[in-house]
């Protein structure tokens, strides 16, 4: 399912953020009076009349010489740039501004859909006002209140009703397969070490690849389909290190995949980028094999492989259930160990476990070890059942949900993955309160 981007842009402290807020429903862009605190993009999934989206939060654009300055433009043109519908945010108390001219004058060079929203128009004397905003020649201003939710609705309607059509990328009986990773870990060599053919660009400069391409092959009888990501294309300086989600197209390559094939760079070694990279396919719940890459350029001493995965482990303590394959991309070291990968994951990816054998290991599971006393009560599991794959979703009826303990859920999770063949696949446990 393709899912459609939003991008907030306007100038500092016009109330960006806290209107992302009001549409994600929560606190995960700051929010200061101090202008330019939101400096990176943040990314959050939306929904509203049954659509999806994703949506960006960016640094305000203005004039003035700052710190950071050329960064924050360059990330909200980026943003604009991959959005399809742009929310353009102004301060209704203030004015127009010189600021919001210069925004404008970008939107009007991307052709992409607009809204218009006055921010900060707390009360009816201040509607009047909104009328000189006709002046950036963006269609009707929408009178908002971030803080107070004022107009949130009416942006959402605008929102749905320009974002393009959904499309479906199908594939019958193909492993869809994502490759992500942090700038210049070898993504694209990869992809033409599994084609074993040069059908991508492989380059050592970062932000070659540009578009994402579908490929689908032909392996052993299985079919595959690699949706290669994309980086960004270079703009001047591309500050693409700083950036911690990488390319909005790479998330798109995400939703649409089942197995996500995330590759470290042995060489430089673990950090914290590779984290904020990973972190969008596990909130999505995909299939993860991770590949250590450009192996052959570390020195190989005993234990040295034990040792690397030892630290993996330790740093990606939320992948434990991924396997990890050794490979170079550049010799074809251990790329077969891919496929093998591959295959183990997404049968457990799409595994349906029979609800009679399901109960007895649930059953044993609490006779083993029962389950503490939390928020007033002890959780008591009467029937358990699977009622979804791709990933294993888990529903346990229950007497009160509220009387789980995450130690315990885990304890559970832990169970089943001993139970059953669970590797490289994320598993959700629902509670339902049995009636």
């Amino acid at each position: 399912m393709a899912v459609g981007v939003v991008a907030i842009v306007g100038s500092p402290n016009v109330g960006k953020s806290t209107i992302f807020n009001r549409i994600v429903g929560s606190r995960r862009a700051i929010v200061d009076d101090e202008p330019g605190v939101t400096r990176d993009r943040l990314y959050e999934s939306a929904s509203w009349l049954g659509r999806e989206f994703r949506i960006i939060d960016t640094g305000g654009i203005e004039m003035a010489d700052r710190p950071f300055q050329e960064q924050i433009r360059m990330q909200a043109e980026i943003a604009i740039d991959e959005a399809d519908v742009i929310v353009f945010v102004v301060d209704g108390k203030k004015g127009v501004s010189n600021d919001d001219r210069l925004v404008s004058k970008i939107l009007h060079k991307s052709r992409k859909p607009v809204i218009l929203a006055v921010n900060k128009v707390d009360n009816q004397d201040m509607l009047f006002g909104i009328n000189e905003f006709y002046s950036l020649g963006l269609g009707e201003p929408i009178p908002t209140s971030g803080e107070h939710g004022i107009g949130i609705g009416d942006i959402l309607d605008q929102i749905v009703q320009k974002l393009p059509d959904d499309k479906v990328d199908t594939y019958e009986d193909a492993i869809t397969i994502s490759i992500i990773g942090r700038p210049n870990v070898g993504k694209s060599s990869l992809v033409n070490a599994l084609l074993n053919k040069e059908r991508v660009i492989v380059s050592d400069i970062v932000g070659t690849t540009r578009d994402s391409v579908d490929t689908p092959f032909e392996k052993d009888g299985q079919k595959y389909v690699v949706i290669d990501t994309a980086g960004l294309k270079k703009r001047g300086k591309i500050y693409e290190s700083i950036d911690k989600y990488s390319s909005l197209r790479a998330l798109a390559s995400i939703d649409r995949a089942e197995i996500i094939l995330f590759v470290i760079d042995a060489d430089h070694g673990i950090t914290e980028q590779d984290k904020h990279v990973v972190g969008y396919a596990v909130e999505k719940k995909k299939a993860i094999v991770i590949v250590v890459n450009k192996w052959d350029l570390i020195k190989h001493e005993q234990n040295t492989m034990s040792d690397f995965e030892k630290k993996i482990r330790k740093e990606f303590q939320f992948l434990s259930y991924a396997p990890i394959v050794f490979v170079s991309a550049k010799s074809k070291y251990h790329v077969d160990k891919i496929y093998d990968a591959i295959s183990l994951t997404h049968k457990a990816y799409d595994t349906h476990i029979p609800t009679s054998v399901l109960n007895d290991v649930i059953q044993d599971a609490q006779t083993m070890n029962e389950a503490p006393d939390f928020n007033g009560g002890r959780l008591r599991i009467y029937f358990a059942n699977q009622a979804n794959t791709c990933p294993p979703t888990f529903v346990l009826f229950v007497n009160k949900p509220k009387y789980a303990h995450f130690s315990y859920l885990r304890y559970l999770e832990n169970k089943l993955r001993d139970s059953f063949e669970l590797t490289g696949t994320p598993i959700e446990i629902v509670l339902r309160e049995r009636i």
